[in-house]
This record gives C-alpha cells, structure tokens and sequence, in this order.
C-alpha cells in the first residue's frame, strides 16, 4: 500500500499573496485528511515565502494522520522539528534561495553531516528519510547515514514520462530494488501529477509513500480538491 502524503505548501504561498489567513492551512489540512489523505507535508523554508514556521506549531495538534516536516537541516530547521515532534523528517539539500528542490543529496560526500543530524532525530524518535537522486550509488551511500528511507526525486521521471518516454522509469525501478535489499524504505516526490502516478506506482517496488503537492493543488483548482485527492487514492491502490 502506498500512502499519499498532501504537500499544502502552496496553499500558504496563495495566503501569504493577499496577507490575512485565506485559505486557512489548518483548515486545509483538515479537509484533506477528512477526503482521506494519509498525510500532511510542509516544507518550511528560511523566507517563510510559504509554509511559515507558526504554521508548523498550528498544524501539530490537528494532524492526526502522518506529519511529515521537509528541509534542509539548518540549525533553526532542526530546532523546529525537534519541538514539532512529526511523525517523519524529509532533509532536503535545497539552497535558500532555490524556487523549489532540485537535487538530491550527495550520500557519499555528505555523510558525516548526515549521520550526524539524523542520529539526533532518531533519538527522538523521529522517522528519517532522505532527498536522492535516482543513482545507486547515493542509495548505497544513503544505508551509511542511518536514514530510515529515501525519498526518490522524481522531477526527471517526470519530464520523460510527458515527453511521452517511459524508459526514464528505470533509475528509478532500480534504485527502489536495492533500496529495499539494503533495507531502506522508499519514499517519492516532486512532478508527480494524476497524469504519471499510476505508472510511477505500479513500476516502483516497495513504494512506501508520495508526496504530492504542486500539481494535486493545481489539479483542484478545475477538479475540487475532494475529487483529487480520492483520484490519487484510487490510483495509488488499485
């Protein structure tokens, strides 16, 4: 079973457009888990240009599903997280100034930094996963940090999946067979739309869970995001 995870971050990038609190986070949040959504995500960043980090305490109380915090690991990121106490922590190598990822971690050269940060989260016990790159060198790498899953940056699968090639599935088939021989768990995200979810899924062994935020919001502006949600939902399990 693969659970589907909603990224609302650009729910708070449309709030913060007009200031006030339209459309009201907590209350998508909400929403999303009562159309059946398995998880929130929110990746706070630095500028707070959408998920803002009060957001993070708000959101807290009301998730009941999985909360699952992304980021890059800066001091004031983990700070966060260890007072939020998610259910899982997503690192992310982003810059501060990137519009949105756009790399996965170097498992190999970032190892000590890595193995450093998740030991903290997994003292408290706080479910790591990692940003890489569909590369079996980084899962390989990955096993080094102690990281409970990988999260596969699927950006790439996508943009050769609409150009109507399907062969760009294969890194990914790949690195997700030897996550699993090697333990990790395996999670995905970034460019995953109701058009590629379903091949994502049924190419993907031992898919654990997707986060999905950019094109599932996009998708509810014509679809509402009641039907959206359960389309992913269906998708995702049959």
């Amino acid at each position: 079973m693969t659970k589907l995870s909603v990224n609302i971050n650009k729910i708070a990038t449309l709030r913060n457009s007009r200031g006030g609190d339209v459309p009201n986070v907590v209350q998508v949040a909400k929403d999303v888990q009562k159309f059946g959504g398995e998880g929130i995500t929110v990746h706070p960043r630095p500028d707070e240009r959408h998920i803002r980090y009060q957001d993070v305490f708000d959101l807290r109380p009301i998730v009941y599903t999985e909360f699952n915090i992304e980021g890059n690991p800066i001091q004031q990121f983990i700070d966060l997280v260890l007072k939020a106490q998610p259910e899982q922590v997503t690192l992310v190598p982003d810059a501060e100034d990137a519009i949105t990822s756009n790399a996965g971690w170097d498992t190999i050269k970032h190892k000590d930094y890595l193995k450093e940060i998740i030991s903290e989260f997994k003292r408290n016990n706080i479910r790591t996963s990692i940003f890489v790159d569909p590369d079996l060198k980084m899962v390989e790498g990955a096993v080094d940090t102690g990281t409970d899953r990988i999260e596969l940056y699927t950006e790439e699968f996508a943009k050769t999946y609409a150009a109507g090639d399907k062969s760009g599935i294969k890194p990914y088939a790949e690195c997700a067979e030897l996550a699993s021989q090697l333990g990790l768990g395996i999670n995905a995200g970034h460019d995953l739309s109701l058009e590629n979810i379903r091949f994502f899924k049924e190419n993907i062994p031992g898919l654990l869970e997707v986060s999905i935020g950019h094109a599932l919001i996009a998708e509810s502006l014509y679809m509402g995001l009641e039907n959206v949600v359960k389309q992913y939902l269906k998708l995702l399990k049959d």
